[in-house]
């Protein structure tokens, strides 16, 4: 296999990760080189070195799993939304990156949880949006940080592990550029059940030039915590785990809390 090219300080010839030995870190770093983006990390010390990590992230652009690999330095498998499996293009993406697709809109998520939940057993990291889709098919500022869902709190509380830590990223854009934008409508044609296609617009395609990846003080998720969740009095220790990765998050893309 050839060896993937460093990030830094420059780019050398640039070979496709060789298929069946490349694994998806591979691939993340290829495309991260491809691109040419620039990349600082803030509080990397911060990372558990020897547990399964559930990795949360603001989101805006399709680089952002690769980034989010580069940060943490082992391949993550990242939740994609159900119709990125659709897309052409999109789908052998995610393939090579091995991410765990979401299921179609209105179907629940058992199969993705029932997935998720094995990749942790078996020591895996898993990496979440807990934005959604929404600000992929909206145009929203680098700062910007939606609502966000708690699908992600279950999942690490669910675990059938022992102990995993919960990491918050802000994805940091400190230049950027759009790439090829095409209509909402379009991609319809590829899932009609998405009701985010079914609206005009553009969907845009966010392309960083210059990012910072800044890490936020983990979760660790053990008995202890766990124990929480049925103490009777004691309000919802999921939502205060979402509540928790919002504002470390928002507080992180803002510049302070690292």
């Amino acid at each position: 296999m050839v060896a993937a090219p460093s990030l830094f300080p420059t780019f050398g010839p640039l070979h496709l990760p060789t298929a069946p030995t490349a694994t998806p870190l591979d691939w993340s770093r290829w495309l991260l080189a491809f691109s040419q983006v620039q990349v600082s990390i803030q509080g990397q010390d911060r990372l558990p070195a020897d547990l399964p990590l559930v990795i949360v992230s603001n989101h805006r652009s399709i680089m952002d799993a690769p980034l989010l690999m580069r940060v943490v330095n082992r391949p993550v498998r990242f939740a994609c939304h159900h119709y990125m499996g659709q897309v052409p293009g999109l789908r052998e993406l995610i393939k090579v990156l091995d991410c765990l697709p979401l299921d179609a809109p209105g179907s629940g998520q058992t199969r993705f949880f029932r997935q998720a939940l094995t990749a942790l057993r078996q020591g895996e990291s898993v990496g979440i949006f807990p934005e959604g889709a929404t600000p992929m098919v909206q145009r929203t500022s680098p700062n910007s940080l939606s609502r966000f869902h708690r699908g992600f709190a279950h999942l690490a509380l669910r675990a059938p592990v022992d102990e995993l830590a919960i990491v918050p990223v802000a994805i940091a854009s400190q230049q950027e550029t759009s790439g090829i934008e095409v209509p909402l409508r379009w991609l319809s044609w590829f899932d009609a059940s998405e009701p985010l296609f079914q609206q005009s617009g553009w969907h845009p395609a966010v392309v960083y030039r210059q990012v910072e990846l800044r890490i936020g003080r983990p979760i660790r998720v053990d008995s202890r915590l766990r124990s929480r969740d049925r103490r009777p009095g004691v309000s919802s220790l999921v939502a205060d785990i979402t509540a928790s990765c919002h504002n470390e998050i928002a507080t992180l893309l803002h510049g302070t809390g690292c």
